[in-house]
């Protein structure tokens, strides 16, 4: 009878730690749990802080992609970022005669590859400071730190700041950016 005690006590503790790990892992994003075990968009679609990058995407039709295998490092500006851009940016860049400006807009903003914050510090400090990242439209973008944070810089100079970095995904990562970056006219 001890020992059935003793096995029970141990399973659940075994079970409490394999819960309370799952649930470290999540993080909440737009006012939603973003759970490690579904893709970028079953995730993104319920953050209230990126509807618009939602919209994009589909406007853009990148949903499958985004669902896809990946893995993806997302760099995914907020509703707020949007708003930064100049007044009707984004409408324009909704219609559909645009839709291939806005893909590359989007692709801008994602490195093919699952890299964490760890990671792009690693990459931020061999590179004396900084980093390129070739994202999946073909252009770069430039990551550094201020004050400890993550920093994403433009090809244009624009700067966003990672605010949330490491949300987890089943198909890469996500980091919240508060600045859309644009990639270079060329």
């Amino acid at each position: 009878m001890k020992s059935f005690k003793t096995l029970t006590l141990i399973l659940s503790c075994v079970g409490f730690l394999t819960i309370t790990n799952g649930f470290s892992q999540t993080k909440m994003v737009g006012g939603a749990a973003m759970y490690p075990s579904k893709d970028i968009i079953s995730n993104a679609v319920n953050s209230k802080d990126h509807t618009t990058l939602v919209a994009a995407v589909k406007a853009a039709g990148l949903v499958e992609t985004l669902q896809g295998e990946g893995p993806f490092t997302v760099f995914a500006p907020t509703n707020s970022a949007f708003k930064k851009l100049p007044e009707g940016t984004v409408a324009t860049l909704l219609k559909p005669e645009n839709k291939s400006q806005l893909q590359g807009v989007l692709t801008y903003h994602v490195v093919a590859g699952k890299y964490s914050a760890k990671d792009l510090m690693k990459w931020i400090k061999k590179g004396k400071g900084m980093t390129e990242l070739t994202t999946v439209n073909g252009d770069t973008l430039t990551a550094m730190t201020d004050n400890g944070m993550i920093m994403i810089k433009d090809g244009a100079g624009n700067v966003s700041a990672v605010t949330i970095a490491d949300v987890n995904q089943s198909n890469g990562v996500i980091h919240v950016v508060d600045t859309v970056v644009l990639p270079s006219t060329k």
